[in-house]
């Protein structure tokens, strides 16, 4: 629809809204008269309002957090009396707020307070920057990073304990992989943790050995968790700064809004308190790990007071992730024939759970990546649905959902279950997804298009601090489908890309339909939040390159602006 058909489109929304908006709680003739409510109209650039039928404006205006009218700038400036504020937008573009659907908030702050491993390049490169900390580190105290991965690394492989040894000879080093599923440790670390030849593998877990049995000190998913205590534990102190780093990020990015994942009931508290002293200025919605399932029951969904912190999901985990071969496969690894993957959860711990949290109606959302891993999540939400059919409206999520039979793909509508997906995910695994699933299984890899053609929805993600969670990589990633350097090739599957329209979507009204919260999140129309997302040049009409280096602009969040770039 053109620019000018929406402005009119919009027109009958805009006096009355408005005029509500200044006659609200009118006083008797009597008295003297409040004075009208300030009004503030964001125009002057192109603003997608995510409407059908009306999707694109010329202004919005916005009393307090909430959106009042939308429509054409005159018809608004006019109908908005006196008592107005204008935010020109000087060319820059509007777009409902934009939310990761899927990012680990603590990790996002944390990230930047720790040792970051994210640029590293090459195995040697990682072992310097171990010697230079390890400099600065005290007689037996802990080198923990996070954010290698070694693919494209001219080494070709993961480190090794042989790599980090002769750097740090006494300090445990401990090097978590980006994507959570795997680490490295030198061999104080495996020392002082008792990890030797005899050590078993915990279940949904792998000890990485050589030839001789010899723990290569590579810790794969649980494995992990026999080094986490060298690592210790964060104290509140460091949380709340944490917390408050990965707003200030989050918000300079251009999101509004997170899903949370994974977050640790204990900490809940905390999010929400940060959230109404103002130091957590993101709209956070939290899906919890499963430890706090009996008290979320026993509370219902919680709010905090300024409404920004919704707290109604549980966490699981199904498998591992494909880089560190732990994403459970149905046939083994065409790099690795001696390993599927791994089953993180089994069916007679899960189904208890799943009936439990159906039963209070709460929302689970369960990671899983490999084409059985995901087979499983859907056969066992499947099972739980069809043993409860009162029980409809869910909306369960599979938390990736990268690799798929082809014939599951149709079963995530038919069932109700959202896919939760991260493009940037796909644009960073396809380099070396060949190489761990060959050709063929790529047929159902990171399969978004097919998905939506067969009536799913996507919530988009970004899965930071796996990845860099910047909403310009997840668009381009979801509308190019190539890497940020350009490259693609046929086993990327090319006619998986999704639309700038369907990618807006991804990352607006989507994920405020995973999180129950589309009547209030995910369009810019009367009544909703006054959620918004500036950026320097329009992504929905520019060159797809181009899309990687406009600027955040502006973050509004409930109608307050939380970053300004301008």
């Amino acid at each position: 629809m053109p620019r000018s058909s929406a402005r009119y489109a919009l027109i009958a929304l805009v006096l009355p809204a408005l005029a509500a908006c200044e006659n609200r709680d009118a006083p008797p003739a009597d008295e003297a008269p409040e004075a009208a409510a300030k009004v503030v109209i964001f125009t002057g650039g192109p603003i997608y309002t995510g409407v059908e039928g009306a999707p694109t404006a010329e202004a919005v205006a916005v009393t307090g957090s909430e959106i009042v009218a939308v429509g054409g700038r005159t018809l608004v400036e006019d109908a908005a009396g006196d008592n107005v504020e204008i935010v020109d937008l000087d060319g820059a573009a509007l777009y409902p707020g934009f939310t990761d659907a899927h990012a680990h908030l603590l990790g996002i702050g944390m990230r930047e307070l720790t040792l970051n491993l994210e640029e590293v390049g090459s195995v040697a490169e990682l072992v310097s920057i171990v010697e230079a900390n390890v400099q600065h580190t005290g007689e037996g105290e802990t080198v923990y990073g996070r954010g290698w991965i070694e693919t494209g690394w001219p080494e070709g492989r993961m480190p090794d304990r042989d790599d980090l040894d002769p750097v740090s000879p006494d300090n445990p080093v401990i090097l978590t992989r980006a994507d959570g599923h795997a680490l490295v440790a030198n061999s104080a670390a495996l020392d002082a943790a008792g990890i030797d030849e005899t050590t078993p593998d915990p279940e949904g877990g792998k000890i990485e050995r050589d030839e001789a049995g010899r723990a290569t000190g590579i810790l794969i998913d649980n494995a992990q968790g026999l080094v986490r205590a060298l690592i210790g534990e964060t104290g509140d102190a460091k949380k709340r700064e944490g917390y408050a780093k990965a707003s200030d990020v989050y918000t300079s990015y251009g999101w509004t809004g997170i899903h949370a994942m994974s977050v640790d009931p204990a900490n809940v508290d905390m999010i929400e308190t940060l959230s109404d002293e103002g130091a957590l200025k993101l709209r956070v919605y939290n899906s919890i790990d499963q430890a706090g399932l009996d008290a979320l029951i026993e509370s219902g969904p919680r709010v905090n007071g300024n409404g920004r912190v919704i707290t109604r999901a549980i966490k699981l985990y199904l498998d591992g992730a494909l880089g560190s071969r732990g994403a459970a496969l149905m046939e083994p690894y065409a790099d690795r024939p001696d390993t599927s993957g791994l089953l993180l959860m089994q069916k007679d711990e899960a189904m208890p759970v799943l009936e439990q949290a159906l039963e209070a109606g709460v929302q689970v959302n369960t990671h899983a990546i490999g084409d059985r891993g995901n087979k499983l999540l859907l056969d066992w939400y499947e099972e739980t649905f069809a043993a409860h059919p009162d029980k409809t409206g869910m909306r369960w999520r599979d938390e990736h959902t990268q690799i798929l039979r082809t014939e599951d793909i149709p079963r995530y509508a038919e069932i109700g279950v959202i896919p939760s997906m991260q493009p940037s995910h796909a644009i960073g695994d396809l380099f070396f997804a060949v190489d761990r699933l060959g050709t063929d299984r790529l047929d159902g890899a990171y399969p978004w298009r097919a998905l939506i053609d067969a009536g799913s929805i996507i919530a988009g993600g970004s899965d930071a601090p796996v990845e860099r969670g910047d909403p310009r990589i997840e668009f381009y990633a979801a509308v190019a489908r190539r890497g940020v350097d350009g490259y693609q090739d046929e086993n990327w599957r090319p006619d998986q890309a999704v639309t700038r329209a369907e990618a807006l979507k991804m990352f607006t009204i989507w994920p405020a339909y995973a999180a129950f919260q589309e009547d209030v999140l995910g369009t810019i129309e009367p009544g909703k939040r006054a959620d918004f997302t500036v950026f320097s040049q329009d992504i929905m009409t520019i060159p797809e390159n181009d899309i990687l280096s406009v600027d955040p602009v502006m973050t509004v969040v409930d109608g307050e602006i939380v970053f300004d770039g301008r």
